[in-house]
């Protein structure tokens, strides 16, 4: 077995996480300045520390030992403002009086929960979603923040990934869970205009402007985040509609915008 030990800050792990399990990681541990993902034997550890070389990879061999499990055992249920209440697959925990189970799925794609961006969309989601209004969320990893959509009572709910694997496995966590969603691989470019009372777009800055014509032009009403604080001008001016609310955690920050 194969131990990578990689420094990581923490807007850069969900990213270096996906990136391990498609690289072919048993599992991973985490941190709170690193990560340690496990390899089989086999795996080519020269590639390995080429690919994550910004990440100064220190390569160890290790005992045998079931690191999926040990790496499950390092995440635990949380909650996220004021009725969300996030549980990796794997445990069967209950939400207390007043919240709603969340489900989450480490190590899957982008969008664990843990991360100060998804927990931000969520609780503006809270604040600013309405129950039978439609709802997309762009970029949608896991997928929890389309669930999140479904649990708030929005009607119909839509998810898309440029990322093809992407939209397959929130496809594949959507019917596990019961949540009827349509997801799509593809971009906003597929979306009629004028079509959703509410688009979460959970990007960085500089792909929020990219797609900021099409997210004014499919909705009116956005909740965008995946950005810092110190970018929030630089989003503004690529959202000119007119932000109404503004949410911030751990340098982080997100927007509610309204046309």
């Amino acid at each position: 077995m194969i131990s990578v030990s990689l420094t990581v800050s923490d807007s850069e792990k969900e990213e270096v996480i996906a990136e391990l399990w498609e690289a072919g990681t048993t599992g991973i541990t985490e941190e709170r300045t690193s990560l340690c993902a496990f390899f089989d034997d086999g795996i080519d550890a020269a590639e390995i520390e080429r690919r994550f070389k910004a990440y100064h990879p220190n390569i160890t061999t290790v005992e045998d030992r079931d690191w999926v499990k040990e790496s499950q055992s390092y995440w635990e249920p949380f909650v996220v403002g004021e009725r969300f209440f996030l549980v990796p697959e794997w445990l069967d925990d209950q939400p207390p009086a007043g919240r709603m189970r969340l489900t989450t799925y480490p190590g899957m794609a982008c969008g664990t929960g843990i991360h100060p961006a998804t927990q931000l969309c969520l609780l503006a989601m809270e604040k600013h979603l309405r129950a039978g209004e439609s709802a997309l969320d762009v970029g949608t990893g896991t997928g929890i923040l389309a669930q999140a959509a479904t649990m708030l009572g929005a009607t119909p709910v839509f998810a898309c990934d440029i990322e093809p694997e992407a939209a397959a496995i929130a496809g594949v966590n959507f019917r596990r869970t019961g949540v009827v969603i349509g997801v799509f691989a593809g971009s906003l470019r597929s979306v009629k205009s004028s079509s959703l009372s509410l688009v979460v777009a959970n990007l960085n800055a500089a792909t929020l402007k990219l797609v900021s014509a099409d997210l004014q032009r499919v909705s009116t009403r956005l909740i965008v985040s995946g950005f810092r604080e110190d970018e929030i001008s630089r989003v503004k001016q690529s959202l000119p509609l007119g932000a109404i609310d503004e949410l911030t955690m751990d340098d982080w920050a997100c927007l509610v915008i309204s046309g």
